[in-house]
C-alpha cells in the first residue's frame, strides 16, 4: 500500500497490501502489521517445536508458560486461580509479575496485537465486514468497550462460586492457542462462532466488547511506557486513522475540533490502545509514532 497516494480506509484497501508499505521516495518495506503477525506465528512456531520436537524453549500456551523453565502467566487467569481456590500459588504470581512488568515497559495492550492468534482473525473478520457495511448487506453496530469490565468481573464471581476457571471455557485467544500448538479440539468451534459472529454483527467485538484478557492489559496501559505519540502540526484530520483503529476512540484527539492543550506533541491517553501500529502505518503525514515516556521522566 501507498498511503502517499491514496487513503488507506479499511474498505478502500485490500487487505494482502497492507503488509507492505511504500516510502515517500518509492521504495517498499514491511508494514507494522507484517511485523505483528511474523510475532503472533513466530511465538507459537516455537510454541509447536517445542512440544513436537521437544525443545523446551517455550512450553506451554499463551495462558501459562515457561520460556527456558521460567514461568510466566497470564495475569487474568492468576486472578481466576486466586477467585476459584482461595490460594496463590509462587509460580503463577512470579509468572504474572514478569508479564505486568514486560507489559509496563513495552506496552498495555500490546499482548493482544502482538501475541494473541485470534488477533489475526479478527482483522480478517473486521475486513470482511468492513466490506459487508459498504455493500449495505449488514449494519455498522458500535459497543461501549466497557462491558468487558462488566465481563471481566462475571468471570471472577463465578470462578469464586464454581471453584472453576469459567473464563478459560470461553477463552478464544487460549483455545485457539492450544489448537494450534497440541492440534484438534471440539472447543475450536467456538472460535470459528465468534469469527463468523464479527464478521455479520459487530466487528472485534471478542476484543472490543468482550475479552477480559484486553480489559486486563488496558488497566496496565495506564502506566505502560511506550504511547501512540500525535503530532498536530502534521496531521490534516482525514480520519484515515480512526477509520483503520477498531478502538477508534483513543484517536479522537485526531479530530478537527478535538479541545486540545497546547503544545504540539500528545500521547494517546486511551488505555485501549493495542500498540498495533496500524495508525502509523496508513497516516500519509506521518502524524503518529511509537514514543517512550521514559525521555520525559529523566
Amino acid at each position: 500500500m501507498n498511503k502517499y497516494q491514496n487513503r488507506q480506509t479499511l474498505k478502500d484497501t485490500s487487505f494482502l497490501s497492507t503488509f507492505f508499505a511504500t516510502t515517500k521516495e518509492g521504495k517498499k518495506h514491511p508494514s507494522i502489521r507484517a511485523f505483528r503477525y511474523f510475532c503472533v506465528i513466530f511465538i507459537h512456531l516455537v510454541f509447536v517445536l517445542s512440544f513436537y520436537a521437544n525443545l523446551q524453549i517455550l512450553e506451554g500456551d499463551i495462558s501459562g508458560s515457561r520460556i527456558f523453565g521460567f514461568h510466566l502467566a497470564d495475569p487474568f487467569i492468576t486472578l481466576e486461580v486466586l477467585a476459584s481456590y482461595k490460594i496463590l500459588v509462587p509460580n503463577l504470581l512470579i509468572g504474572s509479575i514478569s508479564i505486568i512488568a514486560f507489559y509496563l515497559i513495552f506496552g498495555g495492550r500490546a499482548f493482544c496485537a502482538w501475541i494473541c492468534p485470534y488477533g489475526i482473525f479478527s482483522e480478517i473478520a473486521e475486513k470482511i465486514h468492513a466490506n459487508l457495511v459498504a455493500k449495505k448487506l449488514i449494519k455498522e453496530r458500535v459497543f461501549s468497550s466497557k462491558t468487558r469490565y462488566i465481563f471481566m468481573a462475571l468471570c471472577l464471581v463465578f470462578s469464586a462460586f464454581s471453584s472453576l476457571l469459567v473464563f478459560e471455557i470461553f477463552n478464544v485467544a487460549a483455545i485457539l492457542s492450544r489448537f494450534i500448538i497440541y492440534g484438534f479440539s471440539f472447543a475450536i468451534f467456538w472460535v470459528v462462532f465468534v469469527f463468523i459472529f464479527e464478521i455479520f454483527f459487530a466487528r472485534r467485538f471478542w476484543c472490543k466488547n468482550l475479552c477480559p484478557l484486553g480489559a486486563t492489559y488496558s488497566l496496565i496501559s495506564f502506566f505502560s511506557l511506550n504511547k501512540i505519540s500525535w503530532d498536530k502540526q502534521k496531521c490534516d484530520h482525514c480520519g484515515v486513522c480512526m477509520d483503520v483503529c477498531f478502538v477508534s476512540d483513543v484517536l479522537k484527539i485526531t479530530k478537527k475540533n478535538a479541545k486540545l492543550k497546547e503544545g504540539e506533541n500528545f500521547r494517546l491517553s486511551g488505555v485501549d490502545c493495542t500498540l498495533c501500529g496500524r495508525c502509523i502505518d496508513v497516516c500519509h503525514h506521518d502524524a503518529l509514532s511509537v514514543k517512550n515516556r521514559l525521555k520525559d521522566m529523566i
